[in-house]
């Protein structure tokens, strides 16, 4: 299948052909026709398996037709993120797809000045993408208007709950009208989603193209366990020793990240870090310095665990191991994201083994262990046995971006060059 079977506009091929793509992605091919038949929409799916696109694309065909708006800064389509990074990114992918259409966008989120949002809005816009809190701020002004909104899409809502939105997401529902086309995607299918759902949607169709909380097949995930106090040292060594360039980090807390990056930089490794208390411009910079490779590591808190998109990462380390398993699955996918090989480390420590025993159970598997000479945690302390204890498995070579792009290379021409949709 192409993206020509789809029944996409030639205003929209033309743009996914200007970014190289022409195959879809599962999650694409099977909402994409749901959507542009107007039919509400509950989707499984993580990041990486091309959902925004699966949405960006349909939702901008259904708006093709310019409508005149009526009203003060009135919305036509409404996107709801639960993070500014994110909300950019989609931003950005409906710019990019919507450039050849005649419709308006804007993208608002918190963190920046207010007014310019305002000057946008109020000139009326046929997609907005927000997130609750600024949307929030924006209706409390009356800078813009709910009441005609044609099409909602919640998406990665199971992060939405799990940040505290469930109140603000209410607030926004009762402000849309009643008939309307929803949208609802989600990486997990808990309780409380199902119930968000029942509410927001009017007999749904329902895609899954994931098993719930599974890790991406093409992540090889590696344990290396370690004595706490030495967890820096290590993965200065790994850095270097395996010819990593560009390494996603993630710890617990907004202090470690900040700890952890600034002892990297001591150790000559180029890195900064990313979370809540940075300012917008700041976290804008930090992930744009990263993906162009002027840093080497970027260190981040679970606010980067979903919605950072960056092609081809090859390398993501749990330098602490979340709280909540589901969360490890969320970080370790920013790596072999459409099918691309990645790799995801996870250094730790004695006082971590039981968070580790609880993400083998939700992976319902072993997780490979080793160990590095000089690095070894406290044998007495090591509740769990570390079958030949080595160092960095051999088999493994080091990936650099350059093998990487071989190996996609080898990998597209066995399958006729086709790509895949993953923005």
């Amino acid at each position: 299948m192409t993206f020509n079977d789809l029944g996409l506009a030639t205003e929209l091929l033309r743009a996914v052909s200007d970014q190289g793509y022409s195959q879809p992605t599962p999650i694409q091919s099977q909402a994409i026709p749901v959507v542009l038949k107007g039919e509400d929409l509950l989707a499984g799916a993580q990041t990486g398996t091309g959902k925004t696109a699966g949405f960006t694309l349909p939702l901008l065909q259904r708006l093709s037709t310019p409508q005149p708006f009526h009203g003060r800064c009135p919305v036509r389509a409404l996107v709801l993120e639960p993070t500014r990074e994110l909300a950019a990114q989609v931003g950005e992918s409906v710019r990019i797809y919507g450039k050849y259409l005649p419709l308006r966008s804007a993208v608002i989120f918190g963190g920046v000045s207010i007014r310019p949002q305002i000057n946008i809005l109020c000139k009326g816009v046929d997609v907005l993408v927000a997130t609750p809190g600024r949307l929030l701020d924006h209706v409390g002004q009356k800078t813009l208007d709910l009441s005609q909104v044609e099409i909602l899409v919640l998406d990665e809502a199971d992060r939405m709950l799990d940040m505290g939105f469930i109140h603000d997401i209410r607030k926004i529902l009762a402000l849309l009208p009643k008939q309307r086309q929803s949208l609802l995607f989600s990486a997990t299918f808990s309780r409380e989603i199902k119930q968000l759902a029942d509410g927001l949607l009017n007999t749904p169709k329902l895609i899954e193209v994931v098993r719930h909380n599974t890790a991406a097949e093409s992540v090889s995930q590696f344990v290396h366990l370690v004595d706490k106090g030495k967890k820096r040292a290590l993965l200065s060594h790994l850095i270097r020793s395996q010819n990593w360039h560009q390494v996603l980090v993630f710890t617990r807390t907004k202090h470690g990240a900040n700890r952890l990056s600034g002892q990297l930089v001591k150790d000559g490794i180029s890195s900064t870090a990313i979370h809540g208390n940075k300012s917008q411009g700041a976290r804008t910079k930090a992930l744009a310095d990263f993906k162009k490779g002027a840093v080497q590591v970027l260190v981040a808190t679970d606010i980067a665990a979903r919605g950072l998109d960056i092609d081809q990462l090859p390398q993501v380390v749990n330098f602490e191991l979340p709280n909540i398993s589901e969360d490890y699955v969320h970080r370790i996918g920013r790596t072999g994201r459409a099918g691309r090989e990645g790799e995801a480390v996870s250094l730790v420590s004695n006082d971590e083994q039981k968070l580790l025993k609880d993400i083998e159970q939700l992976l319902k598997r072993k997780l490979p262990k080793t160990t590095v000479a000089g690095y070894e945690p406290d044998s007495g302390k090591m509740a769990t046995s570390v079958p030949g204890q080595s160092s960095y498995p051999e088999a493994k070579k080091p990936r650099n971006n350059h093998n990487h792009g071989n190996r996609t290379g080898q990998r597209n021409r066995r399958h006729g060059n086709k790509k895949s949709m993953v923005k």
